[in-house]
């Protein structure tokens, strides 16, 4: 079986976007466990994230996991995405990108267990949801 090719297409849409003065952003399932990411801006179970070089530092796109230190609302925070959580990559000022659905060798969210509720949540990130029954829907940001 080859490897899920998500954090491979998510690499080549980033240097694309950037390669044509854009800026990537990305779409996050905020609902998938260990995703860390500011609370407050989350909506709808989802977070949109500028992952543009002057938006953040020490970006590392690997095949687990997009992470990079960024401010927001001037607070440092250090974000952490795992590939199965990216809904989509796409330029801000054109919309074009990619959506990611189901693909083999990436577990399907509905079917992961979610952690025990008493298991601590670092301050100001979502680590999990245990209601699956409220899926987020990929909208367009403009």
């Amino acid at each position: 079986m080859m490897t899920p090719s998500r954090s491979y297409l998510l690499r080549a849409l980033h240097e694309w976007i950037l390669d044509n003065d854009s800026t990537p952003h990305i779409v996050v399932d905020a609902t998938i466990n260990d995703v860390m990411v500011p609370e407050r801006f989350i909506s709808d179970g989802q977070i949109v994230l500028n992952i543009s070089p002057s938006a953040v530092e020490g970006l590392s796109l690997s095949n687990e996991a997009i992470e990079f230190n960024a401010r927001f609302g001037g607070v440092r925070m250090h974000v952490y995405v795992p590939i199965l959580a990216v809904m989509a990559v796409y330029a801000k000022e054109s919309g074009e990108g990619m959506g990611f659905g189901f693909e083999p060798g990436i577990p399907n969210p509905d079917d992961l267990e979610p952690p025990p509720p008493d298991k601590p949540k670092e301050p100001g990130t979502v680590s999990s949801i245990t209601d699956r029954s409220k899926r987020p829907i990929l909208k367009v940001v403009k």
